[in-house]
């Protein structure tokens, strides 16, 4: 192996997905992927086990997200370099992959040499934003009620997605290794910061600003929500 190679690590839920991705990246002989991984879980411990150089992310994986899985990288090693790669450009998303330690976000839509050209930048350490999420970032100074989601810190967020997604207490516990009562804790103070009084309108807040359709399979409704996200609001 040439020893000017950036050494990646490619997390995404979908095998042929990271299949073309590796590929791709595998074209240009400055890159290597040394690791994959489907999960968060899976990306955590694939980057302890080979520290590559940049770890390429995708934000939406099954469980716990990539945001929560570069939180834990970074608060691991604090010189972690994550790239984000995901269909996702919601500000209020990529404020919370930034915030948690990415140093770029691109979406998968970008062509196929500005992620090459990504990756490259973020080895040396540059921070890097597609030209779609750069103009979301930029224009949501207009979306005042997006702006209420970038008080949580990536753990909240990571809950407050969890919940919307349908979780419950003791089924976000055990994905985030955390106690009940600990979650409890800081749903409760999730919600304050939301200016929410419970789960049912957290859910609401969370559709009216556009963040629903990324965590769930479905669009929800503004009046609908999953039955766990009820048994949830009547334990808290």
């Amino acid at each position: 192996m040439n020893s000017r190679q950036t050494r990646i690590l490619l997390v995404d839920d979908h095998a042929v997905v990271r299949t073309g991705y590796r590929a791709l990246l595998e074209m240009n002989e400055t890159l290597s992927v040394i690791a994959e991984a489907g999960t968060a879980d899976e990306a955590y411990t694939a980057y302890r086990r080979h520290e590559p150089d940049v770890v390429v992310m995708d934000i939406m994986l099954p469980g716990s997200s990539g945001i929560e899985a570069t939180r834990r990288i970074v608060a691991a090693d604090e010189q972690a370099r994550i790239l984000m790669f995901t269909m996702c450009s919601h500000p209020t998303v990529v404020q919370q992959a930034l915030d948690a330690g990415a140093l770029g976000v691109l979406t998968k839509d970008s062509p196929a040499e500005q992620l090459v050209d990504a990756v490259q930048s973020v080895a040396r350490g540059k921070r890097v934003l597609s030209r779609q999420v750069a103009e979301s970032v930029a224009f949501s100074h207009y979306l005042p009620e997006s702006k209420l989601f970038g008080y949580l810190t990536p753990r909240e967020f990571e809950m407050c997605r969890l919940l919307v997604s349908g979780h419950s207490i003791d089924a976000i516990a055990e994905q985030l290794n955390l106690s009940p009562k600990t979650v409890a804790n800081k749903l409760s103070t999730a919600r304050r910061k939301l200016d929410v009084s419970s789960d049912i309108e957290l859910v609401k807040l969370a559709s009216e600003v556009g963040l629903v359709p990324w965590v769930n399979e479905r669009r929800l409704g503004l009046g609908e929500v999953t039955p766990s996200a009820r048994s949830v609001d009547q334990q808290t």
